[in-house]
């Protein structure tokens, strides 16, 4: 995701010593404007990438390849899709040596269906992002890294409930997992 605003999406980037024109793939989750604002100056500074879209986001039309996925599929080795899930948004799912990480926007779809297709590729270490709305917390059970981000609004919750798992996420935040 892109974020809302272009100008500080290439601000932190450069404060972050990280180079658009290195980039190769964008992987957007939904189409919301918070998540989307920023592709399009993303893309005037490099539109050498490829960009991976849920179904219902249209209109990227300058970048080399762009790639819409309604079903789960591996995008590359150690790099999945959900696919969209009930019609409004698709999650990034890393392999790490600690095992699958979901790379979360806003969780708007059914964290049942998201952590399933997850586990489809293989056994979930953790999850990052938004999680907006969600308090099903015991589908959390097993999970050993938790990161909240974005729009989850029961942060304090998640990690009472979650102590050793949960990580303190934010703008600029680096992780190695």
């Amino acid at each position: 995701d892109t974020g809302a605003n272009g100008d500080i999406l290439i601000k932190n980037m450069r404060t972050l010593k990280i180079d658009p024109r290195f980039i190769s793939d964008v992987f957007i989750s939904h189409g919301h404007f918070d998540h989307t604002g920023g592709l399009s100056h993303f893309l005037n500074e490099n539109s050498e990438v490829a960009v991976h879209l849920p179904p219902s986001f249209r209109g990227v039309r300058s970048a080399k390849e762009v790639q819409y996925y309604d079903n789960p599929l591996k995008i590359y080795p150690g790099y999945y899709t959900t696919g969209e899930l009930d019609g409004i948004e698709q999650s990034l799912i890393v392999e790490t040596t600690n095992g699958l990480v979901i790379i979360a926007g806003c969780s708007h779809a059914s964290m049942e269906k998201m952590l399933d297709t997850a586990r489809s590729f293989g056994s979930v270490y953790g999850i990052i992002g938004g999680l907006h709305g969600f308090k099903q917390f015991d589908l959390f059970e097993g999970l050993r890294w938790i990161c909240p981000t974005h729009c989850t609004q029961h942060i304090t919750e998640i990690a009472k409930r979650f102590p050793n798992a949960y990580q303190e996420g934010g703008a600029g935040k680096v992780f190695e997992i």
